[in-house]
């Protein structure tokens, strides 16, 4: 009984790091989703150096976030 809860065990892990291997070897590329209100770069712009790409994601993020913080306007229920 031992013998078949220890292979059993050991197919579980088997799938499981078939999986993750998959997972992590994976040729898609993730994309950040759009976001309204925040322009993306042309497709023909040069993307610069780490620190370049570093700065404008976190300015993205910041206009993402001022942008989802101001109150909306509720329309009066008259």
């Amino acid at each position: 009984m031992r013998g078949i809860g220890l292979i059993g065990l050991l197919l579980a892990l088997l799938i499981v790091g078939l999986v993750a291997k998959k997972q992590m070897t994976s040729a898609v590329v993730p994309t950040l989703p759009s976001v309204p209100g925040v322009a993306a770069p042309p497709a023909g712009t040069p993307t610069g150096n780490v620190h370049e790409q570093s700065q404008r994601l976190q300015q993205q993020v910041k206009d993402a976030v001022e942008a989802a913080s101001k109150p909306r306007e509720m329309p009066d229920d008259n």
